[in-house]
C-alpha cells in the first residue's frame, strides 16, 4: 500500500542564494528516509516541483555523512536580488516550498 508523505515528514532543510542561483539543502530525519530520499528526491523532480519558477538547470549534491543534499538551481531569483520583483528574491525560504512537496512511499 502506498502512503503520502509531504518531504516536512521526512527532512528539514535550509536554503541560500547568489545572483540568480539559489540553493536548497534537505536533511533526512533519519536513515531509512535518507534512503527513500535518494531514490524519490531528484534534481529533474525538484526542477518539475518548481515549474517556471527555476528557468535554468538543478544539480543535487549527495552529502552522504550529513545524510543530506544540497539542490543547485540556476536561474531560479528572476535575475538575482538587483533585478527580481519576487518578494523572496533572495531565496532565503525556497526550502519552504520543497519541504511542502508530496511523495508516495510503499508501506
Amino acid at each position: 500500500m502506498k502512503k503520502t508523505y509531504y518531504i516536512k515528514d521526512l527532512a528539514h532543510g535550509r536554503s541560500g542564494d547568489k545572483g540568480d542561483r539559489s540553493n536548497i539543502c534537505m536533511f533526512a530525519r533519519n536513515p531509512e528516509d535518507y534512503e527513500f530520499l535518494k531514490q524519490e528526491l531528484t534534481a529533474e523532480r525538484v526542477k518539475a516541483y518548481f515549474g517556471d519558477m527555476v528557468k535554468g538547470d538543478v544539480i543535487r549534491y549527495e552529502v552522504e555523512s550529513l545524510k543530506g543534499f544540497n539542490f543547485v538551481m540556476d536561474k531560479a531569483l528572476g535575475g538575482g536580488a538587483t533585478m527580481s520583483i519576487r518578494l523572496d528574491n533572495l531565496g532565503k525560504t525556497m526550502y519552504t516550498a520543497l519541504l511542502r512537496m508530496k511523495l508516495e512511499r510503499e508501506e
